[in-house]
């Protein structure tokens, strides 16, 4: 389970009660080596060695319900050319790279890919709540 950053949180609620237009962007799956804080602060992305974060469109993800939104389709990264650290969580971003922090989450068990592997989020797995 996860939650929307502050960032995230703020714009949404300046837009809904008209103090601030929003755009919805391209959303970016990514992962992290730590738990991202809701500041927005920098988090411990793999880098290099074939990372990449997967961009997602809207035919990616459920309608929400009850505050809770999930990826509709499997998502799946690039190969690894080598091995990558440990992710213990994923991270929503609104650009490729850099970007703001969105959302974030624990994934139920740490993931690694060593090199020649290829990670997939499968259907239903990532799973956003509104918090």
């Amino acid at each position: 389970m996860s939650g929307f950053s502050d960032y995230w949180k703020d714009a949404i609620l300046n837009h809904l009660f008209g103090k601030g237009g929003y755009t919805a962007p391209t959303i970016y799956v990514g992962l992290t080596t730590t738990a991202p804080p809701d500041d927005g602060s920098p988090v411990s992305e793999p880098a290099g060695d074939g990372y990449a974060r997967v961009a997602t469109g809207p035919c990616h993800w459920t309608a929400a319900v009850d505050g809770l939104i999930s990826n509709t389709k499997g998502l799946l990264f690039a190969q690894a050319a080598a091995d990558w650290p440990t992710a213990t969580h994923f991270a929503l971003f609104d650009a490729a790279s850099d970007g703001r922090l969105l959302a974030s989450g624990q994934l139920a068990a740490p993931i690694t890919a060593h090199a020649g592997d290829t990670l997939e989020f499968a259907a239903g797995s990532l799973m956003v709540r509104m918090t």
